[in-house]
């Protein structure tokens, strides 16, 4: 008997178990049961038995001795393949600069210490995959001093890929906490991350028009914004060799002092924002009207007081009534605050509350809300009386959902329009911070103790995220991201709340992409990978020379994403160790 497989035109095979015998001179065949409706598996294991093979269980055959997750770190390190990190890291194959790639997938991954690196590189294939199983964290930090000396050539490599002649380049500042003052860098200052009695360090990053870092400076906690901007202009028109640039940056960083001081430099252009104080002293003295927003929200005007430069008037009213909102409960919330203390002062009449008393009270309250310019104060030895200021009230809201973006840019090289999305396109840099300090990068606790390694530390965080970036941008049809987002930024309405795609909606509403996936969010769809391991095998009594690796079949998820990623998808592949 034997198994004989039938082709259908346009069906499915037919799967039929024979008998052949002799009638006379011809061989005849009789079909002795149809086994179509058997997995494949079965038809394979009775056609071994008819030919009289002796099947052994999969138990008997071989061990899996280890297995360590994989799937994840593949696709990492073949994205950072890809996008050809590696080789912007160093041209040539190093141990230094595998150490680095294995710090930089270790810091997507689980984001620990260079000790705690040392561990865990060998709970996944990631160490194997590298050849740096055997790094200790003493090594790490000699590889960190290495890539410290490399960053200025990588920032040259990533501009040049990045951007050009005329871009728009996007700057913006942030800071974090960090644990110890060892560093020399380490200063108290404006603490971003509201981590009380705790130094800082400051940090400002460079990125382009789609929002991928190009360079990062690391600076002591105690400098201000505005004092990193010379930095970045002498980077971008000496180390990035680039004549004619756009720098984008809020107002905070690009002040009125900082605006005259990027008018010295030829071939540099801006784009920021004006202060509160600014546009009221504009409506005072009527260079801005309320009513060039009847009939849209956007309007140019121009100003003796801003010669030179192009004023775009904004006005949107959900922002608008957001504010009147926020301000309505804070102001309330402060009355309470004053209202408590006022009787306090009344209800003490044996041990007198003195001004210095009723001052630091006043100031606690004024302190949480920030409404103190509200409020006219009286505060005297047992004696303490308050009420809204009614006119600065008013006066706040009368520049509610106004904002006024200004720019060098003549309207011939950029229109109104575009002029507000470069200016919220800052958001791109925000992003970044949000991802490597509270997301996924993880770049607090800064845990170095060295002025080197803290800058080497920041700009692995910075490398992280930049490969993040394309994975998330070639995976977007799996995670909760608006795959349309780009192409809305560059027509919607720049001025009125952003809104999403319905594509976007539909994912969130119903958790499922168009293909039948469900939505992840980028952690857990790497959680998801890492289930496809490689697996460590040994034939029975076979000797050292039937050991061989085989890779966990992906599933149908899995598949998916290593073809989003633009790498193998995932095929199983058998070698020989």
């Amino acid at each position: 008997m034997y198994v004989d497989i039938v082709p259908n035109r346009k069906s499915p095979p037919a799967i039929l178990l024979r008998q052949s015998y002799r009638q006379g001179t011809k061989i005849r065949k009789k079909t002795v049961a149809n086994l179509s409706h058997w997995p494949l598996w079965q038809v394979e294991s009775l056609r071994k038995v008819l030919k009289g093979e002796t099947l052994i269980p999969a138990r008997g055959a071989f061990l899996i001795e280890r297995s360590l997750p994989h799937g994840h770190v593949e696709a990492i390190l073949g994205t950072i393949r890809r996008i050809e990190v590696e080789h912007m890291i160093a041209s040539q194959p190093s141990r230094e600069r595998d150490l680095v790639v294995g710090m930089l997938v270790e810091q997507i991954l689980h984001h620990s210490s260079k000790l705690a690196d040392t561990r865990l590189w060998h709970t996944t294939s990631l160490g194997e995959e590298l050849g740096i199983q055997d790094a200790d964290e003493n090594e790490l930090y000699r590889a960190l001093d290495w890539l410290w000396g490399r960053q200025k050539r990588i920032e040259k490599k990533l501009a040049k890929r990045h951007i050009s002649e005329s871009s728009a380049v996007f700057y913006d500042v942030t800071s974090s906490y960090y644990e110890g003052d060892s560093c020399p860098l380490v200063r108290w200052g404006h603490n971003r991350d509201g981590k009380k009695g705790h130094p800082i360090i400051v940090y400002g990053t460079l990125c382009e028009q789609e929002g991928r870092p190009i360079g990062v400076d690391v600076y002591p906690g105690n400098t201000s914004d505005p004092e990193t901007l010379s930095d970045q202009l002498v980077k971008l028109r000496n180390s990035f060799g680039l004549k004619r640039i756009v720098l984008v940056g809020d107002r905070g960083l690009l002040t009125q002092t900082q605006i005259d001081y990027l008018r010295e430099y030829p071939g540099v252009g801006w784009i920021s924002a004006l202060r509160s104080r600014a546009i009221g002293e504009l409506l005072e003295k009527g260079w801005l009207e309320r009513s060039l927003f009847d009939a849209r929200n956007l309007a140019e005007i121009h100003s003796p007081e801003f010669p030179h430069e192009r004023l775009i008037a904004c006005y949107n009213p959900l922002l608008a009534e957001e504010r009147k909102r926020k301000r309505k409960e804070l102001l309330e919330a402060t009355e309470a605050g004053l209202k408590k203390v006022a009787a306090e002062v009344e209800r003490r009449t044996k041990r007198l509350l003195n001004k210095a008393e009723i001052g630091l009270k006043v100031g606690k309250v004024l302190g949480k809300y920030k409404m103190g310019k509200h409020f006219r104060l009286t505060i005297e030895d047992n004696r303490f009386e308050w009420g809204r200021r009614e006119e600065k009230i008013q006066q706040e809201e009368a520049l509610d959902g106004i904002y006024i973006v200004r720019t060098s840019e003549p309207i011939e090289v950029l229109s109104a329009e575009n002029a507000v999305r470069q200016y919220k396109n800052l958001s791109r840099v925000e992003r970044i911070y949000r991802t490597v300090k509270g997301l996924d990068i993880l770049i607090r606790p800064i845990r170095h103790r060295t002025e080197v390694h803290v800058r080497a530390h920041i700009f692995l965080c910075m490398l992280a995220y930049y490969v993040e970036w394309h994975m998330r941008s070639a995976l977007a049809p799996l995670l909760f991201e608006d795959e349309e987002l780009d192409e809305l930024r560059r027509t919607r309405d720049p001025v009125a709340k952003a809104k999403p795609s319905e594509s976007a909606k539909k994912k969130k509403s119903t958790l499922a992409t168009e293909e039948g996936f469900q939505v992840h969010s980028f952690d857990t769809l790497l959680k998801a990978l890492s289930t496809m391991c490689k697996n460590y095998c040994n034939i029975k009594d076979g000797g050292p020379s039937t050991t061989f690796v085989q890779y966990t079949e992906p599933n149908a998820l899995q598949q998916r994403a290593y073809e989003l990623l633009g790498l193998r998808g995932g095929v199983p592949v058998t070698h020989k160790m």
